[in-house]
């Protein structure tokens, strides 16, 4: 070595890249551990213990994570609708782009056939050939004059030639243009899929740090939240049976004084028998009860997995009702009804994002698609605050 150089100075262990990679990992365990059991802002100074976080708070984050992770997929499908119509228009577009360039090609090759012709016997120069493929307007009077000279056949080949030149370059543009729609979407659908990914994952650290007990515990507060919502339903149910009673009663009532009516003028008048259930609700109801136990999957439509909005959407498909893929469209469609009135086949939307459907069955109970690590299952209407219902026919 020579006697110039100086020495390197050693970095010391504890200061090396490896040391620091293992301090920002044990960092980031401590992170995620103080998400699930923080210190509170009132602990009492000097504790060493920091104090856990209740499992009703950790549920309470979880539902939320969960609330807010369907109404992205609500987005996500939205999106994902556009992106793809955008993309069929797309493909539309470059198929009638490629015939359109076609038939340009055979207009060029016919011109070209006379212009070849013309040079050959000297009747075109190539000046002048090169005037019809011109798009410089300072062209025109020079084109209007060759124009003149050539026959009516010629003509026409000409203004083909440029009739398709034309033509061709608009659908380029608009193609070109639908293109970049196209990358738009697609760039906003993986933003959204991301979104969706991001809190569910973060849904599923929080359960994945919680010890067996405080899961058992967890447990113990879904089921006895389930046990309140289906004692709420059971009450809903048996108003729901009391107003159908009294409406019944009212239309027996009304169809008595209408016969009364009829026999003092010596008139007769056929009664008008109740309706039927409707068949296309029933099949609505048959697909969806066909359906549970199969997986909750997040923009899932189905055949083996579905997300709430994809599980209304196909059932009501099966009975030959098309439905638009996501909530915030589905509850637009067809006539408002009070919960007072549902009737089986008609679709719950729950919270005030309408983020979440059911399918109405009955005795206040419903089948829906749940949440993820969940499958389709029937449950209380009472379960989650009710936005409104519809009935789609």
């Amino acid at each position: 070595m020579a006697s110039h150089r100086k020495p390197r100075t050693r970095i010391p262990a504890a200061l090396n890249g490896q040391s620091r990679r293992t301090a920002v990992g044990v960092t980031t365990a401590a992170l995620a551990s103080v998400t699930l059991l923080s210190q509170t802002a009132n602990a009492a100074p000097g504790d060493p213990k920091p104090a856990t976080q209740s499992i009703e708070e950790v549920k309470k984050k979880v539902d939320t994570l969960y609330h807010q992770a369907e109404s992205a997929t609500q987005s996500y499908n939205a999106a994902k609708e556009r992106t793809e119509t955008q993309r069929a228009k797309v493909d539309k577009l470059l198929d009638s782009v490629a015939k359109r360039t076609e038939k340009l090609n055979e207009a060029r090759r016919t011109l070209g056939t006379y212009a070849a012709a013309q040079y050959r016997s000297g009747g075109m120069a190539t000046s002048t050939a090169a005037m019809l493929f011109s798009s410089d307007p300072r062209d025109v009077f020079d084109q209007s004059h060759l124009m003149d000279r050539l026959t009516g056949r010629q003509k026409e080949a000409v203004e083909e030639f440029q009739t398709e030149r034309t033509k061709a370059a608009k659908e380029r543009a608009t193609a070109t243009k639908s293109l970049a729609s196209l990358t738009s979407s697609q760039k906003t659908l993986k933003t959204k899929k991301q979104t969706v990914q991001t809190k569910l994952s973060e849904a599923r650290r929080l359960l994945s740090n919680l010890t067996a007990k405080e899961k058992a515990r967890l447990a113990a507060i879904e089921k006895a939240k389930q046990e309140e919502a289906r004692r709420k339903a059971a009450a809903l149910a048996e108003k729901q049976r009391q107003a159908e009673a009294e409406r019944q009663r009212q239309a027996a009532a009304e169809r008595q004084r209408q016969q009364e009516a009829n026999d003092s003028s010596g008139s007769s008048t056929p009664s008008t028998p109740a309706p039927s259930d409707s068949t296309k609700a029933a099949k609505a109801v048959a697909f969806a009860e066909a359906q549970i136990g199969k997986p909750y999957v997040w923009g899932a439509t189905g055949p083996n997995s579905f997300d709430c909005s994809g599980l209304t959407q196909a059932a009501w498909k099966s009975a030959g009702v098309s439905l638009p893929r996501t909530t915030w469209d589905q509850v637009k469609v067809g006539t408002r009804v009070s919960t007072s009135e549902l009737k089986p086949g008609d679709l719950v939307f729950f919270y005030d994002d309408i983020s979440h459907v059911g399918i109405y069955i009955g005795d206040g109970m419903m089948i829906h698609a749940p949440k993820p690590g969940d499958s389709v299952k029937k449950a209380p209407i009472t379960e989650m605050p009710i936005y409104g219902s519809v009935r789609p026919a």
